[in-house]
């Protein structure tokens, strides 16, 4: 699987962004999808996450009723739409798959997702 994430970029303080995650070379629709990110001088943080079938959203508190991830399999993209954008969101946000169910007390743990993403960058000005 070959994760190309886009959607970066530098944003003021309050507004909003939306990444992009398109995945190529998907083998399994029950894949679960995470967004996690880090900032320089920091432990990489989980963000959000998807299940490719089946429901479930998953986010950080520090980003919950801010940010939607959202997925369009027929496109094979997950959003992560970011709102009321702070300055601690700046951080290379990656995307990461892996092509099963992770449960549910795990998605937020970056040791279960097999394939990544190169990463964007976020910068938010205050």
């Amino acid at each position: 699987v070959q994760l190309q994430a886009s959607g970066g970029g530098l944003v003021q303080a309050g507004g909003s962004l939306r990444l992009s995650c398109a995945a190529s070379g998907r083998t399994s629709s029950t894949y679960t999808l995470g967004w996690f990110r880090q900032a320089p001088g920091k432990e990489r943080e989980f963000v959000a996450a998807i299940r490719g079938v089946g429901g479930g959203e998953y986010y950080a508190d520090s980003v919950k009723g801010r940010f939607t991830i959202s997925r369009d399999n027929a496109k094979n993209t997950v959003y992560l739409q970011m709102n009321g954008l702070k300055p601690e969101d700046a951080a290379v946000y990656y995307c990461a798959d892996r092509e099963s169910r992770i449960i549910t007390g795990f998605v937020h743990n970056s040791y279960y997702y097999d394939y990544w993403g190169q990463g964007t960058q976020v910068t938010v000005s205050s």
